[in-house]
């Protein structure tokens, strides 16, 4: 038998006095417990892992990595995300600069046309913490199902032109009201999501009650444009009917032109209410 204990290959070539049987499994040299890395295979002696970590490639630092998976994941509600945190972000503004920048930013119908902003602005803008709380939750839980659904470009237009056309209820019903707030846009995304739950055989009593609830309380509660939340129903409701009849790549430019089509309706509308007052 041959004597172990003699034979120097059984050190620790880093550690000559510390006898071992463990062998790097990349270069074959013995090394002691201290000297060990655990591998996926086996183990490697210290000189082995920095060769292996100096040939890896080097990683991306966390928030470009974070960035590129938020990019080119497209269930992610990127623009739902964007929306709430501008609006909170223009509600900061007009809670620093008051009612200067609140009454820039408001609907008023008689100035659709002398200061346009005020069809988007408005859209944005909040008139109090619970108003910008209650819109924005509602924002984030439709949002995060409807975005996916439709694609972002889709939400996004969903999102304009649903306010749009509750602005263009309100032009309509209630001229001479100064209105604010996200909320017919959400209404916007409710008609929505009625629609495709009907297109592809879902059950829509659900939808239902909670558009039900929400009109009712807009018709008791004082202060709320209910006029805001049916004109952006249907716009939303008509938007998306066009959206889901016009599916194929086929059908993309006439899904453009008719959604632009509703959009110049809806400005239509207001235009054709401020020359008959």
């Amino acid at each position: 038998m041959t004597d172990l204990g003699d034979n120097r290959d059984n050190f620790c070539y880093r550690h000559p006095d510390r006898q071992s049987f463990i062998l790097c499994q990349r270069c074959g040299r013995t090394i002691c417990p201290q000297c060990s890395t655990q591998a996926a295979v086996g183990v490697h002696c210290p000189e082995c892992v920095a060769e292996a970590r100096a040939k890896a490639p080097r990683r991306q630092p966390m928030t470009i990595r974070a960035a590129r998976s938020l990019r080119n994941n497209p269930d992610r509600p990127i623009v739902t995300y964007a929306i709430i945190a501008l609006c909170v972000l223009v509600y900061v503004a007009q809670f620093i600069l008051g009612n200067a920048l609140t009454s820039w930013l408001v609907y008023y119908a008689p100035l659709s046309f002398a200061q346009p902003w005020r069809l988007l602005t408005s859209l944005i803008a909040h008139g109090s913490p619970l108003h910008l709380l209650t819109n924005m939750f509602s924002l984030f839980i439709i949002g995060r199902m409807l975005e996916p659904a439709l694609g972002r470009l889709r939400y996004l237009a969903l999102f304009l032109i649903g306010g749009i056309g509750g602005l263009a209820a309100v032009a309509v019903i209630v001229p001479g009201t100064p209105v604010l707030g996200a909320s017919g846009a959400i209404f916007a995304m409710l008609g929505a999501l009625l629609v495709l739950i009907r297109r592809f055989g879902g059950n829509a009593s659900q939808i239902l009650i909670v558009v039900g609830i929400n009109l009712v309380i807009g018709f008791v509660l004082p202060g709320v444009a209910w006029q805001a939340h049916i004109g952006g129903f249907i716009a939303g409701a008509a938007l998306t009917a066009i959206f889901v009849r016009t599916r194929s790549e086929k059908q993309r430019p006439l899904q453009v032109a008719a959604t632009a089509g509703i959009g110049v309706i809806l400005v239509a509308i207001i235009a054709i209410s401020q020359a008959l007052l």
